[in-house]
């Protein structure tokens, strides 16, 4: 698996995102990403499915040190003793005594960053997360976190696909050691009508959705977590990492609109902030 090193943390380039996957369906496909060779799983407080990760952790065959596991904070939960309550509740869900990468999952309108980022690093300290980030900020408030607060964070975890550009955002998290995480990397289902990816699927002998993915995976710093419960779905995104795109690829890529959000609830930051 191809991996990305940010602020001491080894990051694998592809995960298994898990939202609305729940109870036994996302227990058995969380096992079976691991046995496909899937090293990085990716959870959220908000999705109520760490039960079913847990589940799967504990009955895996592959060693819990060898696994990446990301989970998050919900932005209600930003207090710091919320947020204590939030770990705690997180890690006795998932099964294990520590995650690899614990995330604020959404900035709050009107949250303390700094007592929030403080609690974050006592994690840290702690032992209870290897490597603390953020979800779902914007250029201002990164800098906010890494500038003004100085805190140590390791990723950003953000939407970013084929259809949304992110390449201000990306500057500033590569020119900062930060590793992006996409989310929605395959537009929530919105590629296969593309023209232009179809064309250059058909020239690789691929699918869109395997295009999509592998000029995401052949950025610089840049992991993507789809959501695959199939086990054809997995193995179609494993086999994304091998493949290249080219010069001609690429532009065709740049030439998509790229002003498609999808993720944007009311409580969302200003984007271009």
């Amino acid at each position: 698996m191809h991996i990305i090193e940010a602020h001491g943390m080894r990051l694998p380039k592809l995960g298994l995102g898990t939202w609305r996957m729940a109870g036994e369906d996302c227990t058995t496909a969380v096992l079976g990403a691991l046995e496909r060779g899937y090293r990085h799983i990716d959870t959220a407080q908000m999705y109520a499915n760490e039960d079913a990760v847990g589940a799967a952790l504990a009955a895996t065959a592959v060693p819990r040190a060898d696994i990446h596991l990301t989970t998050k904070v919900w932005w209600e939960n930003l207090a710091p003793d919320a947020m204590q309550r939030a770990m705690d509740n997180s890690l006795k869900q998932l099964r294990t005594s520590y995650v690899d990468l614990y995330l604020i999952h959404w900035p709050a309108p009107r949250m303390d960053l700094a007592a929030a980022l403080g609690q974050l690093v006592r994690f840290r300290e702690q032992g209870l997360a290897k490597h603390i980030g953020v979800s779902n900020f914007p250029i201002a408030l990164l800098r906010r976190a890494i500038e003004d607060i100085q805190a140590p964070i390791a990723c950003n975890q953000v939407e970013y696909h084929v259809l949304l550009d992110q390449t201000k955002l990306l500057a500033y998290a590569r020119a900062k050691g930060l590793a992006v995480t996409a989310y929605c990397p395959l537009a929530q289902g919105r590629l296969a009508e593309h023209p232009a990816l179809d064309a250059i699927a058909q020239k690789h002998g691929c699918t869109t959705a395997q295009v999509a993915l592998a000029w995401l995976l052949a950025q610089d710093g840049v992991a993507a977590i789809p959501k695959a419960g199939r086990a054809e779905s997995q193995l179609a995104n494993l086999a994304a990492l091998d493949i290249t795109l080219d010069d001609a690829d690429r532009a065709a890529i740049a030439a998509l609109p790229k002003g498609q959000r999808f993720v944007s609830p009311e409580i969302a930051p200003a984007w271009d902030a």
